[in-house]
């Protein structure tokens, strides 16, 4: 029986776009509830490692003991979940727009979080060090000035309600929030143009 030679198949193409697609699915985005217990940051170490990635950079914000001269006994986290898993999609997108990533992960930890335990991790992996360590500063810069989760700081003698200073540079001139750096926030691609946390009666 003859054999028929058939057409090599075409070359695959990938899209810029499911190229990005593929890149924005080996991101890790979790906002951790309340009662959930300490970030895993083994784990959001771990899913940013690649083999073709010669550096792994990371960032732990962590409840300090003190602020001003007052004892500081806890922090406590409240955020519009849905809204920062988008923001913070976005803001991801946003650092591999701006630098040569192969992984990223970021973590926020709701509800109580006690002196000395982490509340936030972000970690990047890159084939170079200035990439991964630049990407770790603007997703935590980004996150502090745009994300909707707001802190309160317990000290052993009160507590008051914090603003990132990322948040209050970004609206610098604007009290409340509002008006037009907010306008200018919105436009430049945040969810929600300000970071505003009204305190319910």
């Amino acid at each position: 029986m003859a054999s028929v030679d058939l057409p090599p198949p075409p070359p695959s193409e990938e899209t810029p776009a499911a190229v990005a697609a593929a890149e924005e699915d080996e991101d890790l985005i979790e906002i951790v509830e309340e009662g959930s217990g300490r970030l895993d940051i083994a784990r959001y170490v771990d899913h940013v490692r690649d083999l073709s990635a010669g550096a792994i950079a990371t960032f732990e914000g962590t409840t300090r003991d003190h602020f001003a001269g007052r004892r500081v006994v806890e922090l406590r986290y409240e955020a519009y979940a849905a809204m920062a898993r988008r923001r913070l999609g976005a803001i991801l997108r946003e650092a591999r727009s701006l630098h040569a990533l192969r992984r990223l992960a970021v973590a926020h930890r709701l509800g109580a979080v006690p002196a000395g335990e982490a509340s936030v991790f972000v970690a990047a992996s890159a084939t170079h060090r200035a990439d991964a360590m630049e990407a770790c500063r603007y997703v935590i810069d980004e996150l502090k000035a745009s994300v909707p989760i707001w802190k309160k700081e317990v000290y052993d003698d009160g507590e008051v309600w914090k603003e990132n200073r990322e948040f209050l540079d970004r609206h610098a001139g604007d009290a409340h929030g509002n008006g037009s750096a907010a306008a200018a926030q919105t436009k430049a691609g945040g969810c929600c143009g300000s970071k505003v946390r009204v305190q319910e009666a």
